[in-house]
């Protein structure tokens, strides 16, 4: 797949997390979902490792990647943030840029903020409406107990998962976005990548316009 067709991945990677709007498009994480039975292999020792590095533009980037070769994914990792125009770094170079946060998702078609004090109570930091969600971001300890608050009050949960937040994004322009395209295309199409987290900022008509290049 090229820039184009990895467009509609990140609207739903982005759609999973609430994070749609019209104008301002931000994700910072994806989830890859390689269905190649990773860690399922038997007598194949599987290991998680975490790759830190800059994009186009300046992006910081965490790339989590499930590996049995990690000289083997290392190169390969670094080969894919050269041929984008960036690079790979060191353990901890990007890390500082994230905060570990737990993401609850609410349908809010049948609920409202009111609904959510159980989980403000609970320990949630921030509820904003995205798309036909509410979004409900905390302290990734106490993920359980927010979901858990919330379902006691009778509040459907859609989805709960812990993610890495930027504390702050980059806007990029389309030039950047392109390159930026083609590094996500690389990992799309990487086994071992699991995740993704970027602190890029593009808007709609920016990815559009690199889409289309």
């Amino acid at each position: 797949p090229g820039p184009a067709a990895l467009v509609p991945r990140i609207r739903r990677g982005v759609e999973r997390l609430g994070i749609q709007r019209l104008s301002h498009i931000i994700p910072t994480h994806i989830h890859m979902d390689h269905a190649d039975g990773t860690g399922d292999l038997a007598g194949v020792d599987y290991e998680e490792i975490v790759y830190e590095g800059y994009g186009p533009g300046g992006v910081a980037f965490m790339v989590v990647c499930l590996t049995d070769n990690r000289n083997r994914t290392a190169s390969e990792m670094r080969k894919a943030f050269e041929k984008a125009g960036g690079q790979l770094g060191a353990g901890g170079c990007v890390a500082w840029m994230f905060e570990k946060k737990g993401v609850v998702l609410v349908d809010g078609g049948r609920h409202s903020e009111d609904d959510l004090m159980p989980a403000i109570d609970a320990g949630a930091e921030d509820v904003t409406t995205e798309a036909d969600s509410l979004r409900i971001v905390c302290d990734a300890g106490a993920l359980r107990s927010v979901r858990e608050a919330l379902e006691q009050a009778s509040v459907e949960v859609q989805s709960t998962e812990q993610t890495m937040i930027p504390k702050t994004t980059v806007e990029v322009g389309a030039a950047d976005a392109r390159k930026l395209l083609r590094l996500m295309d690389a990992m799309e199409d990487h086994d071992d990548v699991d995740q993704v987290h970027a602190n890029f900022d593009i808007g709609a008509d920016v990815l559009e316009e690199a889409a289309a290049a």
